[in-house]
C-alpha cells in the first residue's frame, strides 16, 4: 500500500507548515489558523467543514465504496507562549508566541492528507473525520472540548501524530499501552513571619521551610511509590524575598506531578501536602496548597497499534519501526481514547546533519520538513487500513 506524494504537494504542504509557523496563535486564540486552515480545505472536493468550536476545524470525508469503518484523524494547531530565536526566514512574525512543539507540522501533515484522500474518496470505505483542534498545550485542553461537541460520537478509531526531535528523521516510534503521562500541577505558599536576617530567631522563616519542603517532596518518588510505577514529582519554581538582609513574611512554590496508573495519580496529592503540612506545623508556619489534575495518561490500544505498525512497513518501508520507552510528557489526545480505541505515533523530526537537535518547547526549537511526508503517509496509510475494517 504505497502512498505516492508529488512533487507539488510535498511543496505545498513545506508552504502550509511555514506559514503556519510564521504565524502562530495560543490556545484558544487561533482564529486566523482556524480561518487558513478551513480556506485550505474549501478548495478540496468532498469534503463537510464545520466548527464545532470557536477556532477548531472539522473536515468529513465520506467514502463512495461502501459501508466501512468511521476513524478520526487528529493534528493540533496552538503555539506556545516562547519567543522564538530560531534563524529561519519563516520565524514568528507574532512577538513572544512561536510554534515550538511542530504543530504547524501536524497541521500541515493533515491537510496534505485530507487532499490526497479527497481525490481518492470513491475508492475509499466508510468515513474520515479530520479535526484540527485547538489549544492541545493549556488545559482543560481542546480535545476535551471537542469530545464534549460530539466530533467523536460514531468513531470507532482514533489516530494522532506528534512529530519529535529527539528522535531523528526517519524513525517511527509505536509502542503498545502506556506511552504519555498525565500531567498534574501543584502550587502552594509558605506563610511565616519575616523580619531582620540578622535576627532569624525573631522570624518563621519560610525559605527555610521551603527548602526542606523541596527535598522532602523528592521522597514521595524515592519511598512512598512503588518502584516498578513510574512516577515524577519536579519543583518547577520557587520565588520568595526581595532583600538580602530580609526573612520574607511567604515563599511560594510550584511545579508537576508526572504519572501513568490512575492509583499513583490519586495518591500523590495527599502525600505531597502531608509533608507539606508536617513541616509547617513542626515551625509555626501555614500554607496554602492547590494541586490540578491535568490531562489523563495516554494509552495506546494494542490491536489499532499492530494495524499501524503494518500501515508504516507499507507506506514508509525505509523507516525504522521502534517501541521505545513511556515518556512523562502528557497530550489531551487522551480524551479522544475514552470514547473509542486509538493510536499516538511518534515521528521523528531531528536531524543533528541539519543542525536540528533543540528539545520541545524551547526557542530555537524546529522540525527537519523531511519528516512531513512521512506525516502525512501515515496518515493517509492509517485512513485507508482503518476505515476498511
Amino acid at each position: 500500500m504505497s502512498v505516492p506524494v508529488s512533487d507539488t504537494l510535498r511543496d505545498e504542504v513545506i508552504a502550509w507548515r511555514r506559514w503556519l509557523h510564521q504565524h502562530p496563535e495560543l490556545g484558544f486564540q487561533e482564529h486566523e489558523t482556524a480561518r487558513y486552515v478551513e480556506a485550505q480545505l474549501r478548495e478540496l472536493p468532498g469534503l463537510t467543514l464545520s466548527r464545532p468550536t470557536e477556532t477548531s476545524v472539522l473536515a468529513v470525508l465520506k467514502g463512495g465504496a461502501g459501508a466501512g469503518k468511521t476513524v478520526l484523524l487528529r493534528a493540533d494547531m496552538d503555539a506556545l507562549p516562547i519567543q522564538e530565536e530560531a534563524e529561519v526566514e519563516f520565524a514568528s512574525g507574532n512577538p513572544g508566541v512561536m510554534h515550538a512543539c511542530g504543530h504547524d507540522g501536524h497541521t500541515a501533515m493533515l491537510l496534505g492528507a485530507a487532499k490526497i484522500l479527497a481525490a481518492e474518496r470513491e475508492q475509499l470505505r466508510g468515513e474520515v473525520r479530520f479535526i484540527f483542534q485547538h489549544a492541545e498545550e493549556l488545559p482543560p485542553g481542546g480535545a476535551q472540548q471537542l469530545v464534549d461537541a460530539g466530533v467523536m460520537d460514531g468513531v470507532d478509531v482514533a489516530v494522532g501524530t506528534h512529530l519529535m526531535s529527539p528522535i531523528p528523521t526517519g524513525v517511527v516510534m509505536l509502542r503498545d499501552g502506556p506511552t504519555l503521562a498525565a500531567p498534574d500541577t501543584f502550587d502552594l505558599v509558605i506563610q511565616g513571619r519575616g523580619g531582620h536576617g540578622a535576627l532569624p530567631h525573631q522570624t518563621t522563616d519560610p525559605v527555610v521551610i521551603a527548602a526542606q519542603v523541596v527535598m522532602a517532596f523528592q521522597t514521595v518518588i524515592s519511598r512512598l511509590r512503588d518502584p516498578i510505577d513510574p512516577g515524577v514529582v519536579s519543583v518547577t519554581k520557587i520565588h520568595g524575598g526581595s532583600a538580602n538582609n530580609v526573612i520574607p513574611d511567604t515563599v511560594s512554590l510550584g511545579g508537576t506531578v508526572r504519572t501513568f496508573s490512575e492509583e499513583l495519580r490519586a495518591k500523590i496529592p495527599g502525600q505531597l501536602e502531608g509533608i507539606l503540612r508536617g513541616l509547617c506545623d513542626a515551625y509555626g508556619a501555614s500554607y496554602t496548597f492547590t494541586y490540578q489534575r491535568g490531562y489523563r495518561s495516554l494509552s495506546n490500544d494494542p490491536a489499532v497499534t499492530e494495524r499501524l505498525r503494518g500501515v508504516v512497513r507499507d507506506v514508509l518501508p525505509e523507516a525504522q519501526l521502534t517501541e521505545g520507552q513511556p515518556i512523562m510528557g502528557g497530550e489531551d489526545f487522551s480524551a479522544y481514547l475514552t470514547k473509542a480505541p486509538g493510536t499516538f505515533v511518534l515521528i521523528g523530526a531531528g536531524n543533528v546533519a541539519k543542525g536540528i537537535t533543540a528539545p520541545h518547547h524551547h526557542p530555537k526549537f524546529m522540525v527537519d520538513e523531511a519528516a512531513l511526508e512521512h506525516g502525512v503517509k501515515i496518515y493517509v496509510g492509517a485512513a485507508r487500513a482503518l476505515t476498511a475494517g
